[in-house]
């Protein structure tokens, strides 16, 4: 019991995370009260939320400083799962509710007098901006040089583990937003083709980390395996498959809710088409 508590103590601290964490929690938990919610919705928010939580402040952090599938494993909860299910809980409407009217209403103000800021958005949000940066991220943080740096430098490891989680919920919010296009960015059949774009280049990182029989990440060596038994090719073949199947299956899932969504969507204004018609 005490080495399960220990798991849970955080290896490096971060009041920003400890922060950001509270004020999601009383927040929803303020809002849902607010605006009830379904079963299934406040569970995605809760299980997403605590891996995020776990991924980044536990002793799951330290583990991942010394075993690459290990870290593969963290930036997929970190990239992937987390912000996926987070984003499928679709707590916006809740969060809102949470807050008083009045912040509400000066935020909104603060958005539409920020030019640059609305300018930015954009950009980040664009289909095919999110798919690179989607992409890229991954591909940046996995080229050995980089990644060499980043192991043993704290601030661009910190820096690593937060730009895989915002870019996390950038690209998810864009694939998994329910509404139709306008409000949502992006129309169905749209939400339903990038996902799968950005499958296949993560499978082929995967692919090439799996067979490769070169040590691509040194700096495991240096700070030091975890596992005494585990060898490089190991770790870099159990990291690849992370790579390889688990995120690409996301990305596979994200295209069938957003099929699923596609289709509820049509359903829907094909009955608004039907009342008006009516006498």
């Amino acid at each position: 019991m005490h080495a399960l508590l220990q798991f849970f103590v955080p290896w490096e601290p971060s009041p920003l995370a400890w922060l950001l964490a509270i004020a999601a929690i009383v927040l929803y938990w303020r809002g849902q009260r607010l605006r009830p919610v379904s079963r299934w919705r406040r569970a995605a928010w809760w299980i997403g939320l605590a891996l995020c939580y776990v991924a980044m402040q536990s002793r799951w952090d330290y583990f991942s400083e010394h075993a690459f599938f290990l870290q593969r494993l963290q930036h997929l909860v970190l990239h992937h799962l987390g912000p996926f299910l987070l984003v499928l809980a679709y707590p916006g409407p809740q969060l809102r509710a949470a807050l008083p009217l009045r912040w509400r209403v000066r935020g909104a103000r603060m958005l539409r007098g920020l030019p640059p800021l609305r300018w930015a958005m954009n950009v980040l949000l664009d289909p095919w901006v999110a798919a690179s940066l989607f992409v890229g991220v991954i591909a940046l943080w996995l080229y050995p040089p980089v990644q060499f740096v980043a192991m043993l430098d704290d601030r661009i490891y910190r820096l690593m583990n937060w730009s895989m989680l915002l870019d996390g919920f950038l690209f998810w919010w864009l694939v998994l937003d329910p509404r139709a296009k306008p409000p949502a960015r992006l129309s169905p059949g749209m939400r339903v083709v990038l996902p799968l774009l950005v499958a296949l280049p993560q499978i082929m990182m995967g692919a090439f980390i799996t067979f490769t029989g070169e040590d691509l990440y040194p700096a495991f060596e240096v700070c030091g395996r975890v596992f005494p038994w585990l060898t490089f090719q190991t770790d870099q073949y159990l990291g690849g498959l992370i790579i390889w199947i688990p995120a690409a299956m996301m990305s596979v899932i994200a295209a069938l809710l957003a099929m699923r969504r596609w289709t509820l969507l049509d359903a829907r204004r094909h009955l608004n088409a039907r009342r008006r018609a009516a006498p």
